[in-house]
């Protein structure tokens, strides 16, 4: 069987795909190919028909598909050769550096290929059920949030039409209104955590314009029904996060929808044997994207789930750059041989975790984000990036939340003056 060989394959045709694909394009590397497993591109998009998509990127709102379109019309435009209803079945590593990849679809049956650099945009997956070991019986009825989405957006079926929701993700606070709008009721919406999970726009736009009551510190304790959802129970949970005897309420509902979180998709990167975060569930990567496989980059929800699609489209951009300078620096051999010591970026004061996770200060081109969640709903912080020990940067932060990513900017200015670098820390203090 022949094998392929590319400069660079992408593995997601998806808003990271499309933007690594056109960035690495516009860089000078011209040998591409994307490996989409779905009979279109555009990935998640193509269900999110609500809009509040391009405000960053185009400075104007559409809708997922017409934001898609923006990008698969760039792939067109540019001649970047893609593949639709291709499984990728194993990455490896080969003996010459080579990224060696397994792929099936009808058209050519089983696909070997090769490549120099290797971008993974597989995105990510919502947590089942099966996570959350709740009591009751498996009955028709209980959706994850993104099914029921496809369901109505795509396919034309209503899923229920009175619904609970379990979870205040993004794409449970927008399924709560497009439910309503297409004529169910939403009878509740349950949050573990104290604090939702979602963008604060989303709760204003998706609950309380349409007064869905959003529970926080509240979980589903029971499902009732054998064939169809009857009803849920839900119940307060304490601090320990355990449901509190004396706090059940019931609601008779015909659908649960759970949107209990996200999971970058790495089970490709896993075999690959990249390291992978242990808070983000994603590679660790470096300040060009790189993971701990030299010229394997990643971006986009394979990364850590983001909020905003405009900031996948960034972070993808400078991953498809950095593919390409990685490509161009190996010649027409399959690896550069190069190895850098890179500075771990370290964290206090509530962070749980940055992108990147090291820093080499030699490699930042112009300006480099470095995004970071919080753990838990602060008020009244500063945030303060220090450079081996000196504060070089300090922003006040009225308001932060689990819900939303944060950043810092590091420009060449910043670097200058620590070409040697030994440590990076972002450390979040109390705003005096």
């Amino acid at each position: 069987m022949e094998t392929k060989t590319y400069h660079l394959i992408i593995i997601g045709g998806g808003p990271a795909g499309l933007a690594a694909a056109v960035a690495a394009w516009d860089a000078g590397e011209k040998n591409i190919l994307i490996l989409e497993r779905d009979t279109r591109l555009g990935g998640i998009l193509n269900q999110c028909i609500h809009n509040g998509f391009g405000l960053h990127t185009f400075q104007e709102e559409l809708t997922g598909p017409e934001y898609a379109q923006r990008f698969i019309d760039k792939v067109v435009e540019r001649g970047i050769e893609y593949k639709l209803d291709t499984m990728v079945l194993s990455v490896s590593q080969g003996k010459d550096g080579a990224k060696e990849i397994a792929a099936v679809n009808e058209t050519d049956g089983l696909l070997l290929l090769r490549s120099k650099a290797l971008i993974l945009a597989m995105g990510c997956r919502e947590r089942s059920r099966g996570a959350l070991n709740i009591p009751g019986f498996r009955p028709a009825g209980i959706f994850s949030a993104g099914t029921a989405q496809r369901l109505v957006n795509i396919e034309g079926y209503l899923p229920g039409r009175r619904v609970v929701i379990l979870g205040s993700g993004d794409i449970g606070l927008i399924m709560a209104r497009r439910m309503t709008l297409e004529g169910a009721k939403v009878l509740v919406c349950a949050e573990l955590m104290p604090y939702s999970g979602g963008l604060k726009r989303n709760i204003v736009q998706c609950l309380d314009d349409f007064g869905i009551p959003l529970k926080l510190s509240h979980t589903v304790v029971r499902i009732e029904g054998k064939e169809r959802v009857e009803g849920v129970v839900i119940a307060k949970v304490g601090p320990d996060r355990k449901p509190v005897p004396g706090t059940e309420e019931h609601y008779s509902c015909d659908t649960l929808l759970l949107s209990v979180g996200l999971l970058p998709e790495n089970e490709l990167t896993i075999g690959l044997g990249a390291d992978i975060s242990r808070v983000t569930g994603g590679p660790v990567v470096n300040e060009s994207l790189e993971t701990s496989i030299p010229g394997v980059f990643a971006a986009g929800n394979v990364l850590h789930v983001h909020d905003l699609v405009d900031y996948v489209s960034e972070e993808a951009s400078l991953a498809g750059e950095s593919a390409a300078a990685y490509i161009a620096a190996c010649g027409d051999a399959m690896i550069s041989g190069e190895t850098d010591q890179a500075v771990p970026v370290t964290f206090s004061g509530g962070i749980r975790y940055t992108v990147p996770s090291l820093l080499d200060p030699n490699k930042v081109r112009k300006w480099l984000k470095l995004r970071y969640r919080v753990g838990d709903v602060m008020t009244n912080r500063r945030v303060v990036l220090y450079l081996d020990g000196e504060p070089v940067l300090t922003k006040k932060r009225r308001v932060m939340a689990p819900g939303e990513m944060e950043e810092v900017l590091i420009t060449r200015k910043h670097l200058e003056a620590h070409s040697s670098l030994t440590s990076v820390e972002i450390r979040i203090e109390e705003d005096f």
